[in-house]
């Protein structure tokens, strides 16, 4: 702590990322990285960006993914106008955060759910209040519908860490029922097995759908995430945002992301080889007496009923694979385990067995 620090530094609690550990064989399995790489079509146009336009600024408003966006969404009456584009969809949440959910009343999201909520509730100074899930892990509409008056309702789906999904008829009903409320649907996973809000946005202006491409479009590197929602939401993020960054998304990022979202087949190809992988992995780890939650996303999390996460964890770690293990009371028996290759997970079934001894 320094005497130059402001009082809002003193009292953050920063969002902590999953590791990146720099150890030779490694298998990754802690941060939800997908284990194919992106679309060549995406490698070939960020190759052929990098060049001596460099040099100069990118279009500010990234119009070439907007109306990459909008066409793979043109069905449910998106245009550019309903996108917002940013450095990753944990900047499309912050602006979020700021643009639309700064209000007399708390917001509120699940007590087990992405970390960076209370991170950015705190940043900018926004009350909230968890709802708990239900004694399966559930997010349950009716918990929210119940809770009184709001400042706006955020949550993932499928959620995390517990991977599992509200369906979209839950969704819409608890949208339609906080007509006075922005509600942010944060899909980070849903391609991985779940129905997108997006075909919503169309008949509900209090909504914001939020996603990224690091996920199932394998772009984690190159920093990319989008929202849609009805033009005044989207209205309100670009003022945040052109009072923070007018340039968000490099060149490189635009044309990358651009290239992934046009390539459909390799987009299908992989974000189904992970949803079969899944299948094979909860079978694995169901032999071995875990039990799993349901996951409609690109990780499993899991617990023993006779063994330790933490002590788990730290034994296959120092077998060279790693997972992610939650501290929060409620949930630190449990394991989230990104799905992987299929050698990958083959090799955490192989390595699991002795801890289980």
């Amino acid at each position: 702590m320094s005497k130059f620090w402001s009082p809002i530094v003193s009292r953050l609690t920063p969002y902590t990322p999953g590791e990146q550990p720099k150890i030779n064989n490694l298998i990754k399995l802690n941060t939800n990285e997908n284990p194919y790489g992106p679309s060549p079509l995406a490698i070939a146009a960020i190759q052929r960006e990098a060049a001596d336009t460099l040099r100069l600024y990118p279009n500010p408003d990234s119009e070439p993914l907007k109306l990459a966006i909008a066409a793979q969404n043109a069905e449910y009456g998106v245009t550019p106008a309903h996108i917002f584009v940013g450095n990753g969809s944990d900047e499309v949440l912050a602006h979020a955060f700021q643009a639309l959910l700064q209000h007399d009343e708390p917001i509120l999201y699940p007590d087990i759910t992405y970390s960076f909520y209370p991170t950015y509730s705190r940043l900018y100074q926004v009350a909230y209040k968890t709802i708990p899930l239900s004694d399966d892990f559930m997010i349950e509409v009716d918990d929210y519908l119940e809770a009184g008056k709001n400042g706006g309702i955020i949550f993932p789906n499928p959620n995390a860490p517990t991977g599992c999904l509200l369906p979209l008829s839950e969704v819409e009903r608890l949208v339609a029922a906080q007509p006075d409320s922005v509600v942010i649907v944060d899909e980070a996973y849903i391609d991985f097995g779940g129905d997108s809000a997006i075909p919503l946005v169309s008949r509900y202006p209090n909504l914001l759908v939020v996603q990224t491409l690091s996920k199932s479009r394998s772009l984690a590197g190159l920093r990319v995430g989008f929202a849609v929602g009805h033009p005044d939401l989207i209205a309100a993020l670009e003022r945040v945002k052109n009072s923070f960054n007018s340039y968000p998304l490099d060149r490189l990022a635009i044309a990358g992301a651009t290239a992934a979202m046009q390539d459909q087949a390799h987009f299908d190809r992989t974000r189904l080889a992970v949803m079969n992988t899944r299948t094979g992995l909860v079978t694995g780890l169901n032999a071995l007496g875990f039990e799993v939650l349901p996951s409609a996303a690109n990780f499993v999390f899991a617990r023993h009923p006779h063994h330790d996460a933490a002590i788990l964890s730290a034994g296959l770690r120092a077998d060279g694979v790693i997972v992610r293990h939650f501290t929060n009371e409620r949930i630190a028996q449990f394991l989230r385990i990104t799905v992987g290759s299929d050698s990958d997970c083959h090799a955490l079934l192989t390595a699991l067995p002795k801890h289980l001894l």
